[in-house]
């Protein structure tokens, strides 16, 4: 069985957020892909398998953290569609029928991969009770991303506070389903990029994620209302950093990217 690391939002190895991928003919049970999962050690393991031709989709796709399944998960599913198309596996846009349902991931011209994902529903909420103390910096905004995405979105004063971030990630498990992100417009736009953020996710095993594709999905309308555009870039300021182009198009946003395959080998167990 063929196991690959693909590093994803990102267009040079060591850097973006790395997941593993497995091309499967079917599942198999679920305490062996979490096995798997808990093995590669990564953010998300993806294992897809080749749907009947005719259906709604033409791959089904899974993520597992280490610890659990997760209903939604963007740079595993751009580092599956990158494997698919630099093997051959599958040429042109790819359906994904997942449990947050079908996703679409679309080749560019450039090397880049689009995906086409839902939209959070973003609801202002009051800055928890002791949250800023866990976070380590106090927010001025807070904002609820809704069941699919599960996170407590904090936008802090500006990009440095964001950077200069050190959570104490047990404490945040408590304020959200999945976890936090921290978000503030960038210092600096000529630099390339409108936000920034980091994600906080101890709920799932993952105290703090390199590049979070879903979590662009509510950090998209937030800036997209906050800046008057549709079409932003934001950079994720984790220690291997990354970059996401988002298009808020209503109900659906956009997440472009870029991915190497870093690592191919043969699983034996």
């Amino acid at each position: 069985m063929r196991i690959r690391i693909v590093d994803a939002f990102t267009d040079r190895p060591f850097a973006g957020n790395p997941a593993g991928v497995l091309l499967l003919d079917a599942f198999p049970a679920d305490d062996r892909l979490q096995d798997i999962a808990r093995e590669v050690n990564h953010a998300e393991t993806a294992f897809a398998h080749r749907l009947p031709e005719g259906g709604s989709a033409d791959w089904a796709l899974r993520w597992f953290t280490p610890v659990t399944e997760v209903a939604m998960c963007g740079h595993a599913t751009l580092a599956t569609a990158h494997v698919l198309h630099t093997t051959g596996a599958h040429e042109g846009p790819v359906r994904f029928a997942t449990r947050s349902g079908v996703l679409v991931a679309t080749p560019g011209a450039d090397g880049s991969i689009t995906l086409d994902f839902p939209t959070a529903p973003l609801t202002p909420v009051a800055v928890p009770d002791g949250v800023a103390g866990a976070l380590g910096a106090e927010p001025v905004a807070a904002f609820d991303t809704g069941p699919q995405v599960g996170d407590l979105l904090l936008e802090l004063a500006d990009e440095k506070a964001v950077l200069d971030l050190a959570p104490d990630h047990k404490a945040l498990a408590a304020y959200s389903a999945r976890g936090i992100i921290a978000t503030a417009r960038a210092a600096d736009p000529a630099r390339g990029h409108d936000f920034v953020s980091r994600c906080f996710f101890p709920n799932v095993g993952i105290d703090e994620d390199p590049v979070t594709g879903s979590a662009h999905t509510a950090l998209a309308p937030h800036w997209s209302a906050r800046l008057g555009r549709s079409e932003l870039t934001g950079r994720q300021a984790s220690a291997r950093a990354g970059v996401v182009r988002t298009a808020l198009r209503g109900e659906r946003t956009l997440l472009t990217g870029r991915a190497v395959t870093v690592i191919e080998g043969e699983l034996l167990a």
